[in-house]
């Protein structure tokens, strides 16, 4: 047992191991990063300075954390500048400098602090200044920027009601002319069923003379007549029918403009309301909320100017489509006028093609008659031509045999034998020579087939007209003129 030379009681027992060396430290408390350790670290917090009592500080007064693991004793009292150096100088004066600043850093640290503070201060006093100069300026900007989006709301207002006027008067004249124009477009459907009879009857003299066959089917006189009043009845047809499509169509565009305009002044509606409430909102209105982001959503998809110039473009349009459905209504009373006077004027054209129509017919049966007996004859003799052919070159197949047979038995020489002679050569020029006259017959025995199909196929054509020749007059005389006889349009047909 031994005792701590530091201690003010000389009679106090302590139950405490003997250790060898100097003290062991015990805790971190004094660690510092300064290069020197006997400098304590000094940071910023505002401490508050309590005075030392008078008696000494004992372990009772330290955490338990800083007293080693094996003590078990009465409380000790540390040192201070007076008993501990009278105990152990040298142990004294290290305590001490763990525990004391110097006067300089006293003074410094107090400067430091009162400098801070007037800093502080004045800084404050600043930001309450400029908060009060913001408060102010922000205020009288917020309400700047109130009256000026009232206002321009204002405008906004009136504008829409301009152009909502303006879209309802041109809807109303838009709407009168579309009436207007159906009652033409109904004119028109019955010019354009008027002319189905006519046309029936020219159609169906074509279809019958569509049964003519072969050679029958000739563009004469009569298809171009019939072509001529198909033609014109079609032509007719097929005007009206445009002008009723043109109709059907101006009337889908006044539609379309009519929609445009109504679902223009439907929008205008809807924008005026809603920027009707918005111009009478204030900061003391019912409804009013916070929504967050809204500024950075911007679901414009227009500017002033080219909002004013879609309703400008929709009324333009609205009076073009107007403009067009007048001149479309000038235009259907003077194409109906023009087809009933062209509808009947190719009528009796096509009856007296028809009668001479049948008198070439009757004329072209006797020529057909002497053509096909001077066809027969030629076939006879392309006939006799294509046997004295075919024997020419079945003749050519035993010369050919015997050449291609020595070369091949030439080929069989043995070694130098195996010359190139004159004798050689003169036999691959007879090969070629017999494939060249071969192939010469073969290219006029088959022009010589080939004229002879031509002509039994002139032949049976020929037997062919002569055949459909009296049906080709029947479909004349009986089916179209007696067809035509009964339209009651002009006097009977006489043929």
């Amino acid at each position: 047992m031994w005792r701590n030379p530091w201690s003010s009681t000389t009679h106090a027992t302590h139950n405490m191991e003997q250790i060898s060396g100097p003290p062991a430290r015990t805790g971190t408390c004094y660690q510092t990063p300064r290069s020197h350790p006997w400098r304590p670290t000094m940071g910023y917090e505002a401490v508050q300075v309590t005075p030392l009592h008078e008696q000494p500080i004992t372990n009772a007064l330290v955490a338990s954390s800083y007293s080693p693991s094996a003590m078990c004793c009465d409380p000790v009292t540390f040192p201070n500048l007076v008993t501990g150096f009278e105990r152990n100088p040298q142990h004294a004066a290290r305590a001490a400098l763990y525990t004391r600043y110097t006067p300089n850093e006293w003074t410094t640290s107090n400067v430091t602090t009162f400098a801070e503070a007037d800093k502080n201060r004045n800084y404050a006093e600043k930001v309450r200044s400029e908060a009060v100069r913001l408060m102010r300026e922000t205020d009288e900007k917020t309400s700047q920027g109130q009256r000026d989006a009232a206002r321009r709301l204002g405008e906004r207002i009136t504008d829409i009601t301009f152009w909502r006027n303006e879209l309802t008067t041109e809807l109303e004249k838009l709407i009168a002319e579309s009436a207007q124009l159906t009652d033409t477009k109904r004119n028109v459907q019955k010019a354009l069923q008027d002319l189905e009879p006519p046309l029936h009857i020219a159609q169906e003299c074509l279809y019958h003379r569509e049964g003519r066959k072969s050679i029958e089917l000739v563009h004469d006189h009569v298809e171009k007549s019939l072509l001529v009043e198909v033609d014109n009845l079609r032509s007719c047809q097929e005007k009206l029918s445009q002008l009723l499509a043109r109709i059907t169509k101006q009337l889908a565009d006044c539609r379309a403009a009519q929609h445009s305009l109504e679902d223009d002044i439907s929008h205008k509606e809807s924008a005026l309301g809603i920027d009707s409430l918005c111009h009478q909102l204030n900061n003391y209105s019912r409804g009013i909320n916070y929504y967050g982001g809204i500024e950075k959503y911007d679901p414009t998809v227009s500017t002033p100017g080219t909002w004013s110039g879609s309703s400008s473009t929709r009324i333009n349009n609205s009076h073009s489509e107007r403009s067009k459905s007048c001149q479309l209504r000038s235009d259907a009373e003077s194409l109906i006028n023009a087809v009933a006077t062209s509808v009947w004027d190719c009528w009796s054209n096509t009856n007296n093609a028809f009668n001479n129509r049948s008198s070439e017919m009757l004329e072209a049966k006797s020529k057909m008659q002497l053509h096909l007996h001077k066809t027969q004859q030629e076939i006879f003799d392309v006939e006799k031509h294509i046997e004295l052919l075919r024997k020419a070159v079945n003749d050519k197949s035993n010369p050919m045999k015997v050449a291609q047979t020595r070369l091949e038995a030439r080929a069989h020489r043995p070694g130098i034998e195996m010359c190139r002679d004159n004798a050689h050569l003169r036999l691959v020029e007879e090969v070629c020579t017999i494939q060249d006259s071969v192939a010469t017959l073969h290219r006029k025995l088959q022009e010589a087939e080939a004229q002879h199909q031509q002509l039994l196929k002139t032949k049976s054509q020929l037997e062919n007209n002569l055949k459909l020749k009296v049906d080709a007059l029947f479909i004349d005389r009986e089916k179209c003129m007696g067809l035509r006889r009964s339209f009651p349009v002009n006097n009977t047909i006489k043929y």
